[in-house]
């Protein structure tokens, strides 16, 4: 087991499945000690399961990250539990692309809620405890990792609002990044491709449609984008990793 997070205390939105899991896992492998966050509890068992036989801590909440006091709690508790927390993942997503005119406007709401407001909610919470972490961090710095999407740099049709999303993400890490890089707190944003998650299953059709438009491609495993995060938190204090677009190798 690779050390280099020992004694951080990483919190993981959307921690029950896909990009989210795997960072989890990934995480308590170089060391940090995890809190487990998404709406699906029975899910989270079997994760934290996997944290505690790797020797580290675990702890799950199951909740609605895109109700701002629920978002509140989430770090509440983790400061309860472990007293601090070093870094953020925010994985947690939802994509329900489809024709305009047919997409039910709740669809559109969902995708708002929890691509972004949810991601919003938590990381106002998670500021001041991160910024207090710097200084007792033997990385001597925190970060938060934000998962956008390549939809957070084009766009496509049928796509609008999760592009929206995405776009927003993209946009505020940047300016979050600004804001905080010189407290030593690094904001970063990776941008998977097409990736092997449930994402693709949580509307009907939205694989079929990806591959009429952009053809057939050997997806990502959600392994690759954890390796990816880990990647931008392992590196030295010195090193901020701004922004990485992750694609399969045979998408143009």
């Amino acid at each position: 087991m690779s050390g280099h997070l020992n004694k951080a205390v990483a919190l993981v939105t959307g921690a029950s499945s896909g990009i989210g899991r795997a960072t989890a896992i990934r995480l308590a492998a170089a060391g940090a000690d995890v809190v487990l966050v998404a709406r699906r509890d029975e899910e989270l068992k079997s994760v934290d399961k996997e944290v505690v036989a790797m020797g580290r801590k675990a702890f799950r909440i199951a909740t609605d990250i895109s109700s701002a006091d629920e978002a509140t709690a989430i770090v509440n508790k983790t400061i309860q539990k472990f007293g601090r927390l070093d870094l953020l993942v925010n994985a947690a997503g939802v994509m329900l692309n489809g024709p305009s005119i047919e997409s039910p406007l709740t669809d559109w709401d969902q995708m708002v809620n929890v691509n972004l407001r949810g991601l919003m909610y938590v990381t106002k919470a998670a500021l001041p405890h991160l910024l207090s972490a710097v200084s007792s961090s033997p990385r001597s710095v925190a970060d938060v990792v934000n998962i956008s999407s390549v939809a957070g740099r084009f766009t496509a049709p049928q796509v609008a609002i999760y592009n929206a999303t995405k776009f927003a993400v993209t946009a505020a890490t940047e300016s979050w990044r600004q804001e905080f890089t010189k407290q030593s707190l690094r904001f970063s944003v990776i941008e998977p491709g097409a990736t092997a998650t449930q994402l693709f299953d949580q509307k009907a059709g939205q694989w079929e449609g990806f591959t009429k438009a952009f053809g057939e491609v050997e997806r990502l495993h959600a392994e690759d984008i954890a390796e990816a995060v880990y990647y931008v938190v392992a590196s030295p204090r010195r090193v901020a990793v701004n922004e990485m677009v992750v694609r399969p190798t045979d998408q143009a």
